[in-house]
């Protein structure tokens, strides 16, 4: 979230025109890659990096927490997790910019008339009127990723077993859907996956009502920082 949020505020307000418009090109490309696409890094880059670099590393220096131990698998939990967050970093930064953008030039000049240096003018003019749009960029990304299947069903390992450690294989409630479905053969057997999809539906709907009372309350106080 601050990558993609900064790096929205440096397109819109701080990057050279050249440099911001080649670089948003590069941001809107990357946000409207299939999640397949992801999925196939995640599996042939991502997943050796992991394995031979980052879960050695993490083992060696915080071992001694449950989230950093077990073997290195490469696929798992941290690995679905870093691909998740390469996917809506872009989304983050592309809905950003385009909402500070969109905030109205004379809140600007009405900061540098008042003698404001450019990063106040940043801080106490642009983003507080921009806030619910961001927060709602936010929301939206993370909606994205709640529901996220492929990429994150190429990556996470697909074994069914709660652990503590990010090192270790496991399962989403999309993967579940994804994998199981075609093979669900009993009453019972597709029943169960009903009903995950259920939970996976009600965990949607309410954390799209949370992001609703969020942006209602930032609309009534658009300017309260």
């Amino acid at each position: 979230m601050p990558l993609g949020v900064g790096t929205a505020i440096f397109l819109a307000e701080l990057a050279p025109p050249q440099v911001s418009d080649g670089l948003t090109f590069l941001v809107e490309l990357l946000a409207a890659i299939p999640s397949v696409i992801y999925g196939l890094v995640g599996m042939f880059v991502v997943v050796p990096w992991v394995r031979h670099s980052v879960e050695p590393a993490l083992s060696k220096t915080l071992g001694f927490l449950p989230l950093f131990q077990g073997a290195p698998y490469g696929v798992g939990f941290l690995t679905a997790g870093l691909i998740l967050a390469i996917m809506i970093v872009p989304f983050i930064t592309s809905v950003s910019r385009e909402v500070l953008l969109a905030v109205p030039r004379i809140q600007r000049e009405a900061a540098l008339a008042l003698g404001a240096t450019r990063w106040e003018v940043l801080r106490v003019a642009i983003i507080p009127y921009a806030r619910s749009g961001i927060v709602a960029s936010i929301l939206l990304a993370m909606a994205r990723a709640l529901g996220e299947t492929m990429a994150v069903t190429m990556v996470i390992g697909n074994r069914p077993q709660i652990v503590a450690s990010l090192f270790e294989p496991g399962y989403t409630m999309a993967a579940v859907l994804a994998n199981e479905f075609t093979e669900a053969t009993s009453d019972l057997y597709l029943h169960a996956l009903i009903e995950i999809g259920l939970v996976l539906f009600g965990v949607t709907i309410l954390v799209n009502g949370i992001a609703r009372l969020i942006l209602a309350r930032l609309a009534i106080h658009p300017g309260r920082t």
